[in-house]
């Protein structure tokens, strides 16, 4: 199955006024209703180039080829891991430790199965913070002061650079859902202001970690509002419908893959589902790794991913037509940082707070 492609141009482009054409309504209406039965889309942004995504994945690659001594230096702990380094071996994949979700794969075909990891990620991920962060908060280790790596000048501007773009194609397309849920334009993007967005790219080295059936991102969902993906050099990403169909992604050049995260479904009261998904070494990413070699290229598999949030401080509950929906309540109201605090402690990166 392909996913559906929308250029955000015109969008963009009628934006500014204040009437929507009923060409762009028809093209919101798409988007609501893939975020509500697929769970994720592709989206071209004419702000989001090729060579932007490409100038980001060769700084990362040389960062995460360097040893893990000089990597751990950027190791924060104790501020749950959400700036900063997060090494291999650490986060530990929701299938592996939600009873719920494994009874669930258990029901599944087999042909639909994810691969089953056996520990934790065999993966790194950087956490770098995109926008402004909140004067006054709740959550002040959710929103921590970034963390740079000695060695690369050139780290602030491209980090903010590429994420700074990214966010703006999640807010274009937070909008477009808005209207084609029948929202406020702003319902969405009105509480993601200030919110703790994550440019999170993984590092996993291929050359160590490279035989097929290797699990870098066991089965899970993403935690936060809505989830976006540059192209990887390496294929590997598998995601799963909400119909349980297993798909793998292939993101054209200039691209973006967007999917849902539980934020989302709290405020859509689970009119829309967090998407699953897993990151897995294929035969396709062996090919992959053999082309690589011949060209001399990294073997560091980089994903290039924005986590978009709701504001720590801002509520989450279902909202507008929503909260009259039958799951409704099922979804209490609670802050987003209460509730990041939550799923973060199940994944193991909830680390000790400084005393």
């Amino acid at each position: 199955m392909e996913l559906l492609l929308v250029d955000l141009e015109p969008y963009l482009e009628s934006s500014e006024f204040s009437e929507i054409d009923p060409k762009i309504m028809r093209v919101c209406s798409d988007v609501s209703t893939k975020l509500r039965e697929t769970g994720a889309l592709l989206v071209k942004d004419p702000r989001c180039s090729a060579e932007d995504n490409d100038r980001f994945l060769d700084m990362m690659e040389r960062y995460f080829q360097k040893p893990d001594q000089f990597k751990r230096l950027q190791e924060r702990p104790h501020l749950h891991y959400q700036v900063g380094v997060t090494p291999e071996g650490v986060e530990v994949p929701r299938s592996l430790v939600d009873e719920e979700i494994q009874e669930k794969l258990k029901a599944m075909p087999k042909e639909l199965q994810p691969y089953l990891p056996v520990g934790p990620d065999p993966k790194w991920r950087y956490m770098w913070r995109i926008g402004p962060r909140p004067s006054h908060t709740c959550f002040q280790e959710l929103n921590s002061e970034p963390v740079i790596p000695e060695g690369f000048p050139e780290w602030k501007e491209t980090m903010d650079s590429w994420g700074s773009k990214m966010t703006s194609a999640i807010e274009a397309v937070a909008e477009m859902a808005a209207i084609g849920f029948g929202l406020e334009r702003n319902a969405f993007t009105s509480i993601m202001k200030q919110g703790p967005h994550l440019l999170a790219p993984t590092g996993s080295d291929l050359q160590l970690h490279g035989k097929e059936g290797t699990v870098f991102a066991g089965y899970h969902y993403d935690l936060n509002f809505l989830t976006i993906h540059g192209r990887s050099r390496f294929p590997g990403l598998n995601i799963w419908l909400r119909n349980g169909q297993k798909v793998e992604v292939k993101v054209p050049v200039g691209c973006l893959l967007i999917q849902t995260g539980k934020e989302l479904e709290w405020l859509t009261g689970g009119e829309c589902l967090a998407g699953m998904h897993e990151v897995v070494v294929t035969s396709r990413t062996i090919d992959a790794v053999e082309q690589a070699k011949k060209q001399n290229r990294s073997l560091w598999r980089v994903s290039s991913t924005l986590f978009a949030h709701i504001a720590s401080d801002a509520v989450l509950k279902p909202l507008g037509h929503f909260a009259e929906s039958p799951l409704a309540s099922n979804y209490p109201a609670m802050r987003a940082g209460e509730f990041v605090e939550q799923e973060l402690s199940v994944i193991n990166l909830k680390g000790k707070k400084e005393h």
